[in-house]
């Protein structure tokens, strides 16, 4: 984990080539007093980390980002209110290169969608 103690993995599954996960974030995290104080928001750069090491620890393979693309983020996520989020990540992955289509939700909302490529790395 690139970012120790941000979140912890409250339960994930894996069907062929869909990963579910629930992701417990820690509000007291560092992170969330400069981003912002008084009215924390999750970063996208530390989602965009959440979703390798989620795919990372699925595939036992390292992975690097090589792009991301249909970024949308639709709603903030404040850990203070929504404590727990939910990814759904279909990948599809070739010889060299894992890719990803991300949903995050909290409750009924969904937070973000994006498909990202990963290089998989020795």
């Amino acid at each position: 984990m690139l970012i120790k103690g941000l979140y912890t993995v409250q339960n994930i599954t894996q069907n062929e080539q869909e990963i579910k996960a629930t992701v417990k974030l820690n509000a007291a995290h560092e992170v969330f007093k400069g981003h912002f104080p008084d009215s924390p928001v999750m970063p996208g750069v530390c989602m965009i980390q959440m979703i390798k090491e989620l795919t990372e620890q699925t595939l036992n393979k390292n992975l690097f980002l090589t792009m991301v693309s249909n970024v949308k983020f639709m709603a903030i996520i404040n850990p203070e209110v929504n404590e727990t989020i939910d990814l759904i990540l279909n990948i599809t992955e070739t010889e060299d290169l894992v890719k990803v289509k991300n949903v995050t939700s909290y409750d009924d909302t969904v937070a973000l969608k994006l498909s990202a490529t990963f290089k998989i790395i020795q």
